[in-house]
């Protein structure tokens, strides 16, 4: 399978009142088209700098980031990009902020066509009926929901979330992992996930990859292995010795990373 995200030898370091602040040193990470990694790690390890470096917004001090085999120097529009805020502008419908991306990466497309698109998305994630509400009219999930909507209107090719639902209550945040599977069947992207919820990653990811302490490079990868049922991915999984397992090991790695056990005690 070709690696659709490649990101060969990075280092990165940015500029303080007390100097040069090291992030992210000789970061190397791979995605295969269509696959979902998570990435985990110590809080400020450098997980948000790798999503900014992925979508172009930043470049790295050394090293190069590929997508598609092209490399990566300035923004792409082929990414879409989620983040914990929905950041939906007030004064537009839902539906016309859904729409939004579009409107900036293919202004000749004819209104009814983004309408359509829009609102094809926003049936698929339950909100059919909201296309013209506020976002103030909305739940925190329902606005969420509309920010992925946004976030893969105009079909990119890499979904980036940062944290997208780790402002929300846990039942809210299930119901959305439930989503993200949906949106993936019937909207194949590839997607790199920030997040500090290990079930989170398990549940989502087909990779965790899990960042050291800062500067950040890749201690570790999971495979995920998760169990299915009727060729899904159930919230059931979760409590099964596989998934039990994978967290463990997971939950060993974070520790490593935070330096409160040696790498040789987390692997034995």
């Amino acid at each position: 399978m070709e690696n659709l995200i490649e990101i060969k030898g990075v280092t990165h370091a940015y500029k303080t009142p007390n100097g040069l602040l090291p992030v992210l040193d000789d970061l190397n990470v791979t995605v295969p088209e269509g696959e979902f990694a998570a990435v985990v790690g110590p809080s400020g390890c450098g997980k948000s700098t790798l999503t900014r470096l992925v979508a172009g917004l930043m470049k790295p001090d050394e090293g190069e980031v590929w997508l598609h085999g092209e490399l990566v120097k300035s923004p792409r529009k082929t990414v879409g990009m989620a983040f914990q805020n929905p950041v939906l502008l007030e004064w537009r419908t839902i539906l016309d902020n859904v729409i939004l991306p579009l409107e900036i990466v293919a202004p000749s497309m004819p209104r009814a066509d983004r309408i359509a698109r829009a609102e094809e998305l926003l049936e698929l994630v339950g909100l059919a009926g909201f296309e013209d509400k506020r976002p103030s009219e909305l739940s925190g999930g329902m606005r969420q929901r509309a920010s992925l909507c946004r976030s893969i209107v105009h079909k990119p090719d890499v979904l980036i979330m940062d944290e997208p639902f780790g402002a929300l209550d846990a039942f809210t945040r299930e119901d959305l992992w439930q989503t993200m599977h949906k949106l993936r069947a019937q909207e194949p992207f590839t997607a790199v996930l920030i997040t500090h919820d290990l079930r989170e990653s398990v549940y989502l990811g087909d990779q965790v990859i899990v960042l050291s302490g800062r500067p950040a490079t890749t201690q570790y990868v999971l495979d995920v292995h998760y169990p299915m049922e009727d060729g899904e991915r159930k919230l059931d999984g979760l409590y099964s010795p596989e998934c039990a397992e994978m967290l463990a090991t997971l939950r060993d790695q974070i520790k490593i990373a935070q330096g409160r056990v040696p790498a040789a005690a987390g692997a034995a």
